[in-house]
């Protein structure tokens, strides 16, 4: 049974559902979208810096162990550019297999309550974004693999965030049940990746664009967040109770799912960096408390549960403020 299928209550007075905010960010699109107006620089990008690193060596779960330390130039080289691979596969895993989905389900009617013609817009530009997304960094990744001359990659694991999708999955047996967790898997990727991106936006110390492609990225990501929140409020008050209660309980589950370090991928890298030791280096840092996140901004989250009023209902540590 579809979510479609079930009954729906919708004289609920928790969290505005805001229309305005979508008509603005759909009236800007043209405007602010990368794809219109910063073509020419993933087209033809700065020159590459082969002193450069890849990837920042301080994100690495194991950069202090020894083991690593005492490693060849080369070697430390060679993982840093397959970390950098394996980061954007994990941003683009997000935008194929998770976004892009929940996108068109919404387009097609699988959510009552996607009815309004802003959102529809908001959301089908927000679906044009990310596929431009896609291609921004699968030229970033092939043009790194040109210049690093990589071959002989490892066979890479899903990624952590859609692993822990599939185990979701798995755990339940009603299409409602399932479609409802690719729109909270959604709901969260969309409102926490520029946490994911600043991760390298940022970073002054890497290749020129290995900055600017996730810099450009977390720049549209900023309204597809708005977005997402607008559209999870006008959902969320045409399901029936046990649809709610399944979306909140998922969302934690997605919110732990985006921000963990994905322990599984660095074997294989480490091993194709011609470490020996590899599977002893990540065990030893999978057991060292603290090693455990990869991004550590739950902000967005948490400003989703507040304007949903759930934060009595959502069982997760946001921390302090």
């Amino acid at each position: 049974m579809s979510i479609t299928e079930h009954e729906h209550t919708v004289e609920d007075g928790f969290g505005h559902i805001d229309e305005t905010v979508l008509r603005r960010i759909a009236d800007s699109w043209p405007r602010r979208a990368t794809i219109r107006t910063d073509l020419d620089q993933i087209a033809e990008p700065e020159e590459y810096d082969e002193q450069l690193p890849d990837y920042p060596e301080r994100l690495l779960p194991f950069a202090d162990h020894p083991l690593y330390l005492a490693a060849t130039p080369e070697q430390r080289q060679r993982v840093l550019t397959m970390a950098w691979l394996v980061y954007n596969e994990r941003v683009i895993a997000a935008e194929e297999y998770v976004a892009n989905p929940t996108f068109a389900m919404i387009m097609h009617g699988a959510f009552p309550g996607a009815d309004s013609v802003q959102l529809k817009r908001a959301v089908q530009q927000t679906h044009v974004d990310e596929v431009w997304h896609t291609y921004m960094h699968m030229i970033a990744m092939q043009r790194t693999r040109e210049v690093r001359q990589i071959t002989g990659e490892p066979a890479y694991p899903h990624t952590v965030t859609y692993r822990r999708l599939l185990e979701a999955d798995a755990q339940v047996s009603e299409r409602w049940e399932r479609d409802l967790l690719k729109l909270v898997w959604t709901t969260v990727s969309e409102i926490s990746v520029n946490a994911y991106l600043e991760l390298l936006s940022r970073d002054k110390t890497v290749q020129p664009l290995h900055a600017l492609v996730p810099r450009l990225h977390a720049r549209d990501e900023s309204a597809h967040s708005s977005v997402m929140v607008e559209v999870a409020k006008a959902l969320y008050v045409h399901m029936n109770t046990e649809q709610r209660r399944s979306f909140v309980a998922s969302l934690p589950k997605a919110l732990h799912a985006f921000v963990e370090q994905d322990f599984a991928v660095w074997p294989g890298i480490l091993k194709a960096a011609g470490f020996e030791k590899a599977d002893e280096i990540v065990e030893d840092c999978r057991r060292q408390a603290g090693t455990g996140l990869l991004v550590r901004d739950f902000s967005g989250v948490r400003r989703i549960v507040r304007e949903m009023e759930l934060e009595d209902q959502v069982d997760f540590d946001f921390g302090t403020e």
